[in-house]
């Protein structure tokens, strides 16, 4: 864990660097404006900003002796509460735990799916992967090299066949083969078209009839560096289908790694996992305080 600090910390430093400046002055009214500046400038939003300055005046006033540290501890403080705290509890788990993976193209969806497959097979859990894009042509083809790889089966469907369909043949399937998770990859939906969103909700209420209850969590994929955008995104497709919990990928070298904060605090809905590079074990479980520490440049 501490390697994958080492690197949330330095894929967070374009937004770390200039935060944590600023924490180490005196806090005076410039000085607290232009964090504020800096914050809304990464995307935490402008509540999370007055928040994080607030407490990072207090502590300046309060604790002469440790104005060193004192700031940027009750940054981090905050930015943890403005994410609900610091643990998420995990979803209990059915068999099979059907988890349905949705977001826009390029978020990162079917490299995600492998990834959680992987860490899961590292746990010793069966994952089946459901190919639920059939518009993208080589979506399938990227989910099925993964599986090879990693010796996952997958259930696929016919180029442009029916992801309902595609989705409830994956349900039985992992019902049938005693699978722990099974993970459906959904084609990248564009959030702005009505009737495809429609279609989500059809994966939906389709995989209930294959496996009561599921799917069980709805995880939208965002991408890291899309900043403010990604807000606008998970807040239509959680009126359309009702996310369980986020995945925030890309977050290397982004300067606008305040978004999830912002997500987290619009939807109530959890983050469930980080990524910060492209190798299986870079997607991570989402751990708010040593976010919060590399945000305000701090050590784990």
């Amino acid at each position: 864990m501490a390697g994958f600090f080492e690197r949330l910390k330095s894929g967070l430093s374009r937004t770390a660097e200039a935060v944590a400046n600023l924490l180490a002055r005196p806090m005076d009214a410039e000085s607290a404006e232009q964090l504020r500046e800096r914050l809304i400038a990464a995307d935490f939003g402008p509540a999370t900003a007055d928040e994080v300055v607030e407490a990072a005046r207090s502590a300046w006033k309060s604790e002469a002796a440790l104005r060193k540290s004192s700031p940027a501890e009750a940054a981090a403080e905050s930015i943890v509460r403005a994410l609900g705290g610091e643990t998420v509890a995990a979803p209990a788990l059915s068999k099979p735990h059907v988890i349905m993976l949705l977001g826009v193209n390029g978020a990162g969806k079917t490299t995600t799916a492998a990834k959680l497959a992987w860490r899961w097979r590292q746990e010793g859990k069966t994952c089946l992967l459901g190919a639920c894009d059939t518009f993208r042509a080589a979506a399938g083809e990227q989910l099925s090299a993964w599986a090879d790889r990693l010796g996952v089966e997958v259930v696929g469907g016919a180029a442009g066949a029916d992801p309902a369909a595609v989705a409830f043949d994956a349900a039985k399937a992992g019902v049938a083969r005693g699978a722990d998770i099974v993970i459906l990859d959904t084609a990248g939906r564009l959030h702005t078209k009505t009737h495809l969103l429609e279609e989500l909700r059809k994966v939906v209420r389709v995989t209930a009839k294959a496996h009561a209850g599921a799917p069980h969590e709805k995880w939208l994929v965002i991408d890291g560096s899309l900043g403010a955008n990604s807000i606008e995104q998970a807040r239509i497709f959680h009126e359309a289908v009702g996310l369980t919990g986020l995945i925030v990928t890309k977050l290397d070298g982004t300067a606008r790694g305040g978004a999830l904060v912002a997500v987290v605090r619009e939807l109530g809905v959890p983050v469930r996992f980080i990524g910060v590079g492209e190798q299986p074990a870079d997607l991570q479980p989402f751990d708010a305080r040593a976010y919060a520490r590399s945000i305000v440049g701090l050590a784990e």
